[in-house]
């Protein structure tokens, strides 16, 4: 029966698909595992954790060479040797812009890291959400623990990857600290210095590309494309940089925080994500007369019953609000709470030396024996809602005629929308006629019937901009 139970679990994560010897054998294993019901980290020798890494790229090699410069620095703080013993990479002709340290091997198969009994931590750095899962579930499955970087598979795989390691030893650890925000401590703090706290609102600039853009268009004064291109110049963005600019990077990592805050699994397509696509001059024009500007926001909150919401989104944001003066591709995140107020979190958000510090911090902790039993935190009721209340910034574009803000407000009133003030620029030559809306507080699903129903006018010319105002008390 209890052979049965593994198998069913490892299969769950399609990590076998029959009854064989092989499959058998690791199901054996796991039940063996968990019978024993380890208070200590599973490695193979008293005083040296050894490593395999897969991928040798960015940031693989970022985590080889700090493990190298700072080896006497680590065993004197952990006791231990930390040796990397093996490099998993695609081509291993491929030259290597770091140095493989002593007794270290280039390897091309996955299972030469994962069949190795003397590994006894596998780091994922490799990155997608297919043969990154074969990896993290094969790892945890023979025993080893693991260090990722992986946020995507996080959030996509995150209630199957808590259920397999419910059924391993407690000595076999997941750590992902790198997996949000690159090298700001937020994973560690959620799961440690908020645990006798209340979360009631999280919000922050959670992913790089999008605020380096932003920044340029702001305070640059250049176009989208001219943002993007010069993004992708620098190594922010990627050749397809939608994940990106649509805001899925962003929401991704706010899915796992908002586990880590509330104790809730939420699918990530539940979660409102509208990206930066649709911003212009326009806006960052008619966020500076307002006295603030744009920012590309993860926002989850608790409401007064207890329901939490949560969107990825432009947001305007006042000059005097912390998050208005991060800029380029530093990340921040904000988190509000009964106990510490207001905790701010800043620093740099990707990049080689940022996400392999990291990983690194996961792997000091791992050989200092650090035990996390439940690296997700506990589970609880807190029930989701698809709906929000916040402040709106809308932005109409149209075809000049009379009885337009006439008609704007009978749609507003229509919906129970209160219109705070309406602003607009001389329109200048070449430029897009539009007008700004800003109204009170509001629900969210009243402005999309707004929205829906202004774009039916025959004086809009395409769809209308929205979006959220950070602040309620924005005006103070």
């Amino acid at each position: 029966m209890n052979l049965q139970i593994a198998y069913i679990a490892a299969a769950a994560l399609g990590r076998v698909s029959a009854f064989t010897p092989s499959t058998i054998s690791t199901a054996r294993q796991t039940i063996f595992r968990s019978a024993s019901s380890s208070t200590t980290l599973n490695m193979s020798s008293e005083d040296t954790i050894t490593l395999g890494i897969f991928g040798g790229g960015t940031v693989g090699g970022g985590i080889v060479e700090i493990l190298s410069n700072k080896a006497d620095y680590f065993k004197q703080l952990t006791g231990k040797s930390i040796e990397v013993k093996k490099v998993c990479v695609r081509d291993a002709s491929k030259p290597r812009d770091f140095t493989l340290p002593e007794g270290c091997s280039i390897v091309t198969s996955y299972d030469d890291i994962l069949n190795d009994d003397s590994i006894d931590v596998a780091v994922e750095v490799m990155g997608g959400t297919t043969d990154a899962k074969d990896v993290v579930v094969g790892a945890l499955t023979n025993g080893k623990s693991v260090v990722t970087a992986n946020k995507a598979l996080i959030a996509k795989d995150l209630p199957e990857i808590e259920t397999l390691l419910s059924t391993l030893e407690s000595g076999t650890q997941f750590r992902y600290e790198a997996a949000v925000c690159g090298g700001i401590p937020i994973i560690r703090s959620m799961q440690s210095d908020f645990v006798g706290d209340n979360i009631q609102l999280m919000c922050g600039i959670i992913n790089g590309c999008t605020n380096f853009m932003l920044t340029a268009m702001d305070r640059d004064k250049k176009s989208y494309d001219e943002a993007l291109s010069e993004a992708s110049a620098l190594g922010y963005a990627e050749a397809d940089p939608t994940l990106d600019v649509g805001g899925f990077d962003a929401r991704s990592k706010l899915k796992i925080l908002m586990r880590l805050a509330y104790g809730m699994n939420v699918e990530e397509d539940e979660i409102s994500c509208r990206g930066i696509t649709e911003l212009t001059k326009i806006d960052f024009e008619y966020a500076k007369m307002l006295g603030g500007t744009i920012k590309l926001l993860g926002v989850a909150e608790k409401n007064d019953a207890g329901d939490v919401s949560a969107y990825v989104a432009p947001c305007y944001v006042t000059n005097e609000d912390a998050l208005s003066s991060v800029n380029g591709a530093t990340n921040a995140i904000e988190v509000l709470s009964d106990n510490l107020v207001s905790s701010i979190y800043i620093g740099q958000g990707a990049g080689r030396y940022p996400t392999a510090n990291s990983c690194i911090n996961d792997i000091v902790a791992l050989a200092k024996g650090d035990l996390n039993l439940l690296p997700f935190n506990p589970t609880s009721e807190t029930k989701f809602v698809n709906n929000y209340e916040s402040v709106f910034y809308l932005r109409l574009n149209y075809r000049d005629q009379v009885g337009i803000t006439r008609q704007v407000g009978e749609v507003c009133e229509k919906h129970g929308v209160s219109i705070h003030s309406i602003l607009q620029n001389p329109v200048a030559k070449n430029q897009e006629s539009a007008f700004a809306i800003v109204t009170d507080k509001v629900d969210y699903a009243a402005i999309l019937k707004v929205l829906a129903d202004v774009e039916a006018l025959s004086w809009c010319k395409g769809k209308p901009f929205y979006m959220p105002v950070l602040r309620d008390d924005w005006q103070n």
